[in-house]
């Protein structure tokens, strides 16, 4: 072996960041890019709160500071998505044309059961190329009682009382835990149960999650849309957060 390589030298290894002729090499380029934002939707006996932030960012940089998050679909049914910007536009875009022609089809709005399985059916079908959003569905069922939908990437989803999604989701999910579910494990309510709390105390409880967030996540800050669904309709509020 030694004398058939005899004569012979091992080539060097090309420099990281280099072809072997010296050609620098860039980075991969990504189709996803992560814009940050947090969406929040709590469920009550005759309500749902959706509230979601309106900044955008891209690594440290704010792109806009009103960015809408919330897509209304009907007077009873919202979806809140974080993620990559023109992902998340395209999917509603496409989510909203599929309500208009369900309207048009059966005379009626869609309900929010089947707004739920539709935006389920939108994601399962782009999963090998998947949008990059975190989503919610929520707003009233049949019987007039707050839903809450949550969803992974590839449309897998579940009914809760309570959920988020988004860059703050890792600092405002134990709050939400520690006030909305009980201690107990033998005492904790079906996952698609509402919280018993009041509208206001509710609405308090949404804010102060995401005060808590905008402290410590930079992604999320300047605004939040809150959106108040009840059998009235939807009452729009707004929070301000810090700035920087």
């Amino acid at each position: 072996m030694a004398a058939a390589t005899a004569g012979y030298k091992l080539a060097a290894a090309p420099k990281a960041g280099a072809d072997s002729q010296g050609v620098k090499q860039h980075a991969t380029w990504s189709p996803y890019d992560d814009n940050g934002g947090t969406c929040l939707a709590v469920a009550g006996a005759d309500y749902c709160i959706v509230a979601a932030t309106t900044r955008m960012s891209t690594g440290y940089s704010i792109l806009t500071r009103r960015s809408t998050k919330i897509l209304q679909l009907t007077d009873k049914c919202v979806i809140a998505s974080a993620g990559c910007q023109v992902d998340m536009k395209a999917l509603q875009k496409l989510l909203q044309s599929r309500n208009v022609m369900f309207q048009h089809n059966h005379g009626k709005p869609m309900s929010c059961k089947g707004a739920a399985q539709l935006l389920s059916n939108t994601l399962y079908y782009k999963r090998f190329f998947p949008y990059y959003t975190f989503n919610l569905c929520a707003g009233l069922d049949e019987e007039g009682k707050g839903a809450v939908y949550t969803y992974d990437a590839i449309g897998s989803y579940e009914r809760t009382g309570y959920s988020c999604q988004g860059s703050g989701k890792d600092l405002m999910q134990p709050v939400l835990d520690n006030q909305l579910k009980a201690a107990s494990p033998l005492l904790v309510p079906a996952r698609n149960s509402t919280t018993t709390l009041p509208l206001e105390q509710a609405i308090d409880l949404v804010k102060d999650a995401f005060v808590s967030a905008g402290e410590r996540d930079i992604y999320t800050g300047d605004y939040v849309e809150v959106l108040i669904i009840t059998q009235d309709g939807i009452r729009r509020e707004e929070l301000q957060l810090k700035l920087d």
